[in-house]
């Protein structure tokens, strides 16, 4: 990873269900996350997508993209245009600095009527070399089964 890397979108369609049950799933069960009378009477058109569940949706944008062996070390979010129902919220990202195994990424997510989210994301992605058994000191042969830190077998020396 470099800085200037741009990750591959990934494009969310926002449903009804998709709302409600990130709303339940963080135990936010204020009623213009659920029921769309009351959110119309509040002014809002429909019911519309919390904070914590666009956190969610961000932290695994990023994840996804840089694997199982990628820690969130900070996420700052800030929201803007609400995503209803209907809607699509597609993420961007750009990686924006790179200090060893640490990378801050640009996050935006984007739907019909505008920015919903935009914000940093510092992640660490660690990588270890795990040596086959046998191998012995292999070297070449080690960074070439190298694989993320926790997978595959156990590291062993002679």
């Amino acid at each position: 990873m470099k800085s200037g890397d741009e990750l591959p979108p990934l494009t969310i369609p926002i449903t009804r269900t998709l709302i409600v049950a990130g709303a339940i799933a963080s135990r936010d069960y204020q009623d213009v996350h659920h029921d769309a009378e009351l959110a119309r009477e509040k002014g809002s058109p429909d019911i519309f997508m919390n904070i914590l569940t666009t956190n969610g949706l961000v932290g695994r944008y990023i994840t996804d993209h840089f694997g199982p062996s990628a820690v969130l070390r900070r996420v700052a979010i800030r929201l803007g245009a609400p995503n209803y129902p209907g809607d699509t919220m597609t993420l961007t990202g750009t990686v924006t600095e790179v200090d060893g195994d640490t990378a801050q990424v640009r996050v935006v997510g984007a739907n019909g009527i505008g920015h919903h989210v935009t914000g940093t994301v510092t992640v660490t992605v660690t990588v270890t070399v795990t040596v086959p058994e046998g191998a012995g000191t292999d070297l070449p042969r080690a960074v070439a089964t190298a694989v993320p830190e926790g997978a595959g077998t156990e590291e062993t020396g002679s």
